[in-house]
């Protein structure tokens, strides 16, 4: 074959992929796992555990669709939990009014909103039940395509929709839109009162969706107890980070409850007893590697979710450093 028909190959083939709507996207090879090298597309499935990543890493980014994914491609993350505004966007929600900063003062006390702020977000929030309503799954499919084309998986949705102050059809739209993903789950943060997850768990199960209850250090081992009482379809969106900086070891956690486990958010945080410090992997107390070596050792289905929440530090950003967890989980599954 000459360098001129290799030349039109290589037009053709960048041709087709633009026409897919996907951006292409340099990806360094240097250091690559071969299968990057031959496909162009992520895989951080090591040895039977999904690696996956929170979209809320790349906070500090544009959040996009079009963005989130280049970073998934970027970074070798094959699955995700994906943050309601990134799809609802996509799919032409009302786009919220500025964030306000809520930077803590030097007391550690967030600033209290304007009224002017707390009236957009009420008006911002009556606008949105109302397209949540309404909305059509085609453009939740369309995203899913998208991505799964890439080589991207949907797994988790986690929109501001399951709250004490939404109604019951923007629950039942959370859920549904997650499976428009393909997600398995819809997750929140655990409510205090049992008769919000008695609702959504009933939302759920209507819908034969999970909704998987998320926490901080206020986890302990009976946390959920309450909730996965109430219905099969409640579930555990368990964080191992938090859990450890809670106090609590969270190898027993795993294993007595994996059933009920949907997804787990991973960060290193050092222990209650040594202040409790976000810190980058292997510099905290929390047991990565051992986590990740019983989910293989048992075939544990959940995915494993990186959580960025470190200081990113100078020089690097969030997609490096989430990149850098990638390949921590990868070598802590000998893949």
């Amino acid at each position: 074959m000459n360098s001129q028909e290799i030349s039109r190959r290589a037009f053709f083939g960048k041709a087709a992929l633009a026409a897919t709507g996907i951006a292409l996207v340099s990806v360094p090879t240097f250091g690559m796992p071969a299968y990057i090298k031959r496909l162009g597309k992520p895989n951080s499935l090591f040895n039977g555990v999904q690696i996956g990543a929170i979209t809320y890493s790349w906070r500090s980014l544009p959040g996009s669709a079009e963005d989130i994914l280049k970073y998934c491609i970027d970074c070798n993350v094959s699955a995700i939990e994906l943050m309601g505004p990134t799809a609802e966007l996509f799919a032409g929600a009302p786009e919220a009014p500025p964030r306000p900063n809520m930077t803590p003062a030097a007391n550690g006390q967030r600033p209290e909103l304007t009224p002017e702020q707390k009236a957009a977000q009420a008006e911002h929030m009556a606008k949105m039940a109302e397209w949540r309503a309404k909305v059509p799954m085609d453009k939740f499919i369309q995203l899913r395509k998208m991505y799964n084309d890439a080589g991207v998986s949907i797994y988790a949705f986690k929109p501001s929709a399951l709250g004490v102050n939404n109604t019951d059809i923007e629950a039942d739209y959370a859920f549904r839109a997650a499976k428009a993903l393909g997600a398995n789950q819809a997750n929140i943060e655990l409510p205090t009162d049992p008769a919000q997850t008695k609702r959504l768990g009933d939302i759920a199960a209507r819908n034969k969706v999970y909704v998987g209850y998320h926490g901080h250090t206020q986890q302990t081992p009976t946390w959920w107890d309450v909730a996965l009482g109430q219905s099969k379809y409640n579930a555990m969106n368990f964080d191992m980070g938090h859990y450890v900086a809670a106090g609590f070891d969270p190898l027993p956690l795993i294993e007595t409850k994996h059933e009920h486990i949907v997804s787990m958010h991973v960060k290193d945080r050092k222990s209650k007893e040594n202040g409790g410090a976000n810190l980058p992997w292997g510099q905290g107390d929390t047991p990565i590697t051992a986590a990740l070596e019983l989910m293989r050792a048992r075939k544990y289905k959940f995915p494993a979710t990186i959580e960025l929440e470190y200081e990113i530090p100078a020089g690097s950003d969030a997609v490096k450093e989430t990149a850098k967890c990638v390949e921590y989980a990868r070598k802590a599954l000998g893949a």
